[in-house]
């Protein structure tokens, strides 16, 4: 068995130990504190055999841990696990030596991309679209500016000469999903142009960063 599907075992495992609602309220218990199990019993109302059978669950899952209490050898206390809830989000899945964010007019979507992945990972990213604007949106460099970044002097670009075989490409809108085969991902965001409202090209902002940041995490250069 590879390392890949072991850790899909293992977050399964874990999953399904927290698809219980008593465990993911004990959980949420032990997330604040350590507590003995007479404590939890307390808390939960629930009878002592059956608190045992949901902390044996947890335990095979790797979720929580017990120890004995240095004062009094007769008493142990559950705690969470380290790091026992970080496994599970999805682990890094995929390489790329380079991402680029696809938008149609490369004028807002796909330039903002760029600007938040800069910030977000050390793997390249650029920026193209299917049918270029003339223009990066007067509005896209607004919310740049309001949120610490800058768009001065960025110019849209069409695909040609851009996007490589090796590259990771992102389309961040649904006419470019739609017209353009060669992407990996596809994220369905509104288009803020259309709009026109700093709203629009908040909401934009928010959603793109959003997706970022997740997609950062699982994401490894080649």
């Amino acid at each position: 068995m590879n390392t890949e599907q072991t850790g899909l075992g293992a977050r399964a495992a874990k999953h399904a130990a927290l698809a219980d609602r008593a465990r993911l309220r004990l959980v949420d218990l032990l997330t604040l504190g350590d507590l003995a199990p007479s404590e939890i019993a307390d808390s939960l109302g629930m009878p002592s055999n059956l608190v045992a059978h949901h902390l044996s669950v947890l335990e095979r899952a790797g979720l929580v841990t017990r120890t004995r209490s240095e004062a009094d050898r007769r008493r142990s206390y559950v705690r969470l696990a380290p790091a026992g809830l970080a496994g599970l989000a999805p682990s890094p899945t995929a390489a790329a030596r380079r991402v680029v964010f696809v938008c149609t007019a490369n004028s807002a979507r796909s330039q903002l991309a760029v600007e938040l992945w800069a910030r977000r990972s050390d793997i390249p990213a650029t920026s193209a679209g299917t049918r270029p604007a003339a223009e990066v949106a007067p509005g896209a460099v607004a919310v740049a500016a309001r949120r610490g970044l800058d768009l001065q002097g960025a110019v849209p670009r069409g695909l040609d000469g851009v996007v490589e075989p090796t590259d990771l490409v992102i389309t961040v809108c649904d006419a470019a999903h739609e017209s353009f085969e060669g992407a990996a991902l596809h994220w369905s965001v509104p288009d803020p142009v259309r709009v026109g409202t700093d709203a629009a090209f908040d909401a934009a902002f928010d959603d793109l960063e959003r997706r970022i940041d997740e997609l950062a995490t699982r994401l490894r250069a080649a």
